[in-house]
């Protein structure tokens, strides 16, 4: 499961889907639904917020507000709309980590979108998050 910090415009569309279908399955967790990834590594950011239901429901908003910009038919009855949300600070070599990485998975799954994104080096994170300076998360498994 890997739930990008990333602004979700810069994935692919195997990547969108399979963000959209992985952070369904971690709200699932949140809700006490399933009885697997309980103690996902990429959990721990939304369970130690105010409010985790909030922040997941408010993170599906934005991946499928990307989805409709591609005309994606993601189902909006997935997720509760969120107005305002208290952001989830993130590190910035957390950031970096990440984009180095779906560079690396874009470079053999997508050549198109990798080059379209190769050369960005200031990009856009998931408006959830904040940046903060500091290291890959400890929650990261690299």
């Amino acid at each position: 499961m890997r739930i990008w910090s990333l602004h979700p415009k810069y994935l692919d569309a195997k990547g969108l889907v399979a963000l959209w279908r992985e952070t369904l399955l971690a709200k699932n967790v949140l809700e006490n639904k399933t009885k697997g990834y309980k103690n996902h590594p990429q959990l721990i950011r939304f369970k130690q917020g105010e409010n985790a239901l909030q922040s997941i429901n408010f993170y599906l908003q934005v991946v499928w507000e990307e989805a409709c910009k591609r005309n994606y038919n993601f189902d909006s009855s997935k997720f509760s709309e969120v107005g305002s949300i208290k952001k989830i600070t993130v590190n910035s070599d957390q950031l970096e980590f990440e984009m180095n990485h779906l560079r690396s998975k874009l470079k053999e799954r997508d050549p198109k979108t990798y080059n379209q994104i190769k050369e960005i080096h200031t990009y856009e994170i998931h408006p959830l998050f904040k940046m903060v300076k500091g290291e890959i998360e400890s929650w990261e498994r690299i």
